[in-house]
């Protein structure tokens, strides 16, 4: 398959060259955003799932459901609340390994701004974005499509920024100028945030609150923007494929658009968003320290 600088895509299955596809996409640096933004009417075939063919379509059945809400509110001057909220963090983890939380202290303002400094970064013009994309982990802050282009069976219908913030934050001049302000803002408060949840889930398990801190676990700070452009066949694949996220915990802020979805006993649910909710998501890392 070769993607022109027009609106068409050809086809020709006999002479497909997966890699040729693959090296062309990154060599434009144009990401997903690109080839929307050259009016593709048809997914290019290096998207389109592996599990399934045009022809023979599978259709997921989502099913509506809310994983665990649980609010903040009081969590710092009520000892009697701070008990009732660990316990229903210890509840949720146990049975769901996701939940979202309300009144976390990350004002509405704030929020809002970060949604939209990520939309402003990748609605720029190309030739903008382009200085910061990049494949190798000492950049910074890096703007890519699909980490594992060259190694997944099908590439995600997405776009990603990655800065790893914490411990060692990049330099002001090192971050996009339409995200800086509020990447900076945004990280500061996520660390705060997240340093309490490692004391409530501390308490959760029966430890000391400073424990899992003590560990480390509430040292780094990665974070990751995604931008899922317009699909012309979103049925043929994926804005994220499942998967794991290999980390201690996730703090995930979704917009009201959603699509999210958790395995939660055999059966993918959906995760309708909540306004000014976060959800959080205890990693692979985090469940294997405390297993082990």
């Amino acid at each position: 398959m070769v993607v022109t600088s027009g609106a068409e895509v050809h086809d020709d299955s006999n002479n497909y060259d997966r890699e040729k596809e693959l090296k062309a996409f990154d060599n434009s640096k144009a990401g997903v955003k690109g080839l929307v933004d050259a009016g593709i009417t048809k997914v290019p075939r290096m998207f389109i799932r592996s599990d399934i063919s045009p022809n023979t379509l599978e259709t997921t059945k989502k099913t509506q459901y809310k994983i665990p809400v649980i609010d903040l509110q009081g969590i710092e001057d009520d000892p009697r609340r701070h008990k009732e909220i660990s316990d229903q963090v210890r509840h949720a983890s146990e049975t769901w390994g996701f939940f979202q939380i309300v009144n976390h202290g990350i004002t509405a303002s704030v929020l809002e701004e970060m949604k939209d400094g990520v939309r402003r970064f990748f609605e720029q013009d190309t030739e903008v974005k382009k200085k910061y994309y990049a494949r190798e982990p000492e950049s910074r802050f890096r703007y890519q499509s699909n980490f594992d282009l060259y190694t997944a069976p099908f590439a995600n219908w997405r776009d990603t920024c990655f800065c790893m913030m914490a411990p060692d934050p990049p330099q002001p001049q090192e971050l996009p100028e339409v995200l800086r302000d509020i990447l900076v803002k945004y990280t500061k408060e996520v660390m705060r945030l997240g340093s309490c949840l490692f004391r409530v889930l501390s308490e959760a398990l029966g430890l000391s609150s400073n424990h899992l801190e003590e560990m480390g676990c509430a040292e780094g700070l990665a974070v990751l923007s995604h931008y899922y452009p317009p699909c012309p066949e979103p049925e043929l694949t994926f804005g994220t494929s499942k998967h794991s996220d290999n980390v201690f915990l996730t703090v995930l802020l979704q917009d009201q658009v959603g699509g999210l979805q958790v395995l939660y006993e055999d059966q993918w649910l959906d995760v309708p968003p909540v306004p000014g909710a976060l959800v959080v998501n205890v990693g692979d890392l985090l469940q294997a320290s405390l297993t082990f």
